[in-house]
């Protein structure tokens, strides 16, 4: 992909035949910029599509496993440990303050705090 040097757009390839030959240029659609390119035509990417079923992310067990969330000290209301990872969540309105939830590194029991 090349760009014109004079305004910057994208150049377009264009096929003209010039004596029984036929020739490729690259042209720029906006201000006519023309750049020769020769008797072979210029190397087009293709832009490869993808079903929406190959966009979905899999989340394995393994990662499931990873904690990457930060962990504050807070008391577990279920086991009693002082460390959970926490988290905030818009729940209700914008104009309201956000729910922090936390889940403890012990037993995995989610709790929240509404601030």
């Amino acid at each position: 992909m090349e760009f014109c040097p004079d305004c910057g757009m994208r150049l377009v390839s264009r096929r003209n035949k010039k004596e029984k030959k036929v020739v490729f240029n690259l042209v720029c659609p906006k201000c006519g910029y023309t750049k020769h390119t020769g008797d072979k035509p210029p190397v087009i990417p293709k832009a490869i599509e993808r079903s929406p079923h190959e966009s979905i992310a899999i989340i394995g067990k393994e990662e499931q496993k990873l904690r990457t969330l930060p962990t504050v000290r807070v008391e577990c209301p279920k086991c009693g440990n002082n460390t959970a990872y926490a988290w905030q969540v818009q729940t209700r309105g914008t104009d309201e303050s956000s729910t922090q939830f936390f889940r403890c590194t012990k037993c995995n029991y989610t709790f929240r705090e509404y601030s």
